[in-house]
C-alpha cells in the first residue's frame, strides 16, 4: 500500500518531532485522524501533556482529549514503524545572531536512526533556503545508511502558527507544501489536506517553500522597523506617532503597522537566517540588517525615554522604583523566548532603577532561568512606583488601576499605545 492510499484509508503511521507551540497543534489535529506519536525530549513536557495540560495555553484540555489516536513518547524506539515524520523543532540564533541548527540536526539524527525504507521526513522549522537538503538530508543519509530520493524522501511545509491567536489556528491557515520529488509533493499535499480547512499552496521546490517562509517574517520585521524609526523621528518633531498613523491609515493602500518591541521565535529571529545565507554566498544584505538593528535597539530606546521623563518629573533615577507590565514576547501568550521587553528591564537596571516585573502569563521560574530576572504574577502589597512601563498588552492589564500604583508625579510610558493619551506621559 503506497502512502497516498494509507492517508486515504487512515492507516498512515505518523510522528511529530517536537511538541512546542508548532508541533503540539499539528500532533493534536493529526492525532484525531491518524495513528500519531508526539515525540519530545523534554520528559516534563510529555508528562504534562499525558495529564491533559498544555502550559503554552495553545491547546485546551478538551482539545487534547479529542486526539484519540495521539500518544506521547520520548523513546526513540516508538518511532521505528512510522511512515512519515514531521519535524517542528525550534531554529533559534546564538548570541552572535548566527543560526543555531543544533535542534534541527539532532532531530534529523533521530529520524535517520529510525526511519524505514520509503519514509518521508517533512520539516516545518524556519530555515534559510537550501537548509533542508544541505544540512538535514546528509545527517539522515549518514544515520540511516540510505540514499535520498531513492530510499527516503523529504518535504517542507513552513509553520504558520501564531502563538496566542485563537482565530488563525493550524487548520484555518493555508499551508505551503513542497516535496523532494513530484510524487512526494502529492503525498505531502494529501497529508495536510486531510486535516486542513484552508487548504494548501504547492511550491515548486523545497527551496522555494523555505524562502517563502523566511521572507514572510522578514517583511514584517522591516515594516515594524520603519514605523519604529518614524516613532523616533516624530518624537523629536513633537507629534504623536499614533495620530500620524491613524491619519495615514485613511489611505486605502497604507500598511497599518505599529511601532513596538519585536521579539519572539519568528520575526526577531528569521531574518538572520536569510542574511546568514546571503553572506555565505558573498552578498551583504543592507536593508534587512538595518531593520534588525533598529528593532533590536528599541528596548534600550524606551528605557532611555522613561529615564528622561523621570528626570523631568524631578525623580531621582538611582533606586527609583519602576513597575514593568509584561515580559513575554507578545500579548496574551506565555512565551518568553527572545523577549525584547527584557531589554527595557535591563537598561533601566543599568540606570540604577529597581524594576518589578508583573506578568500574569509568564512562568516566574522560566524568566529566572532564561534571563536571570525576577518576575511575579501578582503585585507586591502596597507597592507604589515612580514609573510604570506598559511593555506587553495582556488582557489582564486592561482593568488595572495604574493611578493607584503611582507615587505623586510618577510617569507612565505606554509602549503599545493602548492607554488613553491623556493618561500617559510617553509612548511610541
Amino acid at each position: 500500500m503506497d502512502l497516498i492510499e494509507k492517508i486515504n484509508s487512515r492507516e498512515l503511521k505518523l510522528a511529530v518531532i517536537g511538541l512546542g507551540y508548532v508541533g503540539l497543534p499539528l500532533a493534536v489535529e493529526f492525532g484525531k485522524v491518524f495513528d500519531t506519536v508526539g515525540f519530545d525530549v523534554k520528559h516534563s513536557r510529555l508528562e504534562m501533556l499525558r495529564q491533559g495540560n498544555d502550559n503554552t495555553l495553545e491547546i485546551s484540555p478538551e482539545e487534547l482529549a479529542s486526539a484519540v489516536r495521539l500518544t506521547y513518547s520520548g523513546d526513540i524506539g516508538d518511532l521505528r514503524d512510522r511512515d512519515i515524520f514531521i519535524v517542528t523543532v525550534p531554529t533559534p540564533v546564538d548570541k552572535y545572531n548566527q543560526p543555531d541548527l543544533s535542534p534541527l540536526k539532532l532531530a534529523s539524527d533521530t529520524v535517520g536512526k529510525v526511519m524505514k525504507k520509503g519514509a518521508v521526513a517533512i520539516f516545518e522549522s524556519t530555515v534559510y533556503p537550501g537548509c533542508t537538503e544541505e544540512i538535514c538530508v546528509p545527517v539522515m543519509e549518514r544515520e540511516s545508511g540510505m540514499t535520498f530520493n531513492k530510499d527516503f524522501f523529504c518535504g517542507y511545509s513552513p509553520e504558520r502558527i501564531n502563538p496566542g491567536d485563537k482565530e488563525h489556528t493550524f487548520t484555518r491557515i493555508k499551508k505551503i507544501v513542497s516535496g523532494s520529488t513530484p510524487e512526494i509533493l502529492e503525498v505531502v499535499d494529501a497529508l495536510y489536506n486531510s486535516v486542513l480547512e484552508a487548504g494548501t499552496f504547492r511550491a515548486g521546490s523545497i527551496k522555494v517553500a523555505e524562502a517563502a517562509k523566511v521572507i514572510e517574517n522578514s517583511q514584517r520585521d522591516l515594516n515594524v522597523a520603519f514605523v519604529n524609526e518614524l516613532a523616533k523621528i516624530f518624537h523629536l518633531v513633537g507629534i504623536d506617532t499614533a495620530e500620524v498613523l491613524e491619519a495615514a491609515g485613511t489611505k486605502w493602500n497604507f500598511l497599518k503597522f505599529r511601532p513596538g518591541l519585536v521579539g519572539g521565535h519568528c520575526i526577531g529571529v528569521d531574518p538572520y537566517y536569510l542574511t546568514y545565507k546571503a553572506q555565505e554566498l558573498g552578498y551583504l544584505p543592507e536593508v534587512i540588517l538595518a531593520g534588525r538593528r533598529i528593532n533590536d535597539s528599541m528596548g534600550q530606546y524606551v528605557a532611555q525615554e522613561v529615564v528622561k521623563l523621570m528626570i523631568k518629573s524631578d525623580f531621582k533615577v538611582l533606586n527609583a522604583r519602576v513597575l514593568q507590565l509584561g515580559v513575554t514576547f507578545k500579548e496574551n501568550c506565555p512565551d518568553i523566548r527572545n523577549s525584547r521587553a527584557v531589554d527595557v528591564t535591563r537598561t533601566l537596571q543599568e540606570f540604577g532603577c529597581q524594576v518589578d516585573i508583573l506578568d500574569p502569563m509568564a512562568d516566574p521560574q522560566e524568566v529566572k532561568d532564561i534571563y536571570g530576572l525576577n518576575s511575579s504574577r501578582t503585585l507586591p502589597e502596597n507597592a507604589r512606583y515612580d514609573a510604570i512601563v506598559l511593555a506587553v498588552a495582556h488582557r489582564q492589564f486592561e482593568n488595572l488601576d495604574l493611578e493607584a500604583l503611582k507615587n505623586p508625579g510618577a510617569v507612565i510610558f505606554d509602549i503599545k499605545s493602548i492607554l488613553p493619551r491623556e493618561m500617559v506621559d510617553g509612548r511610541l
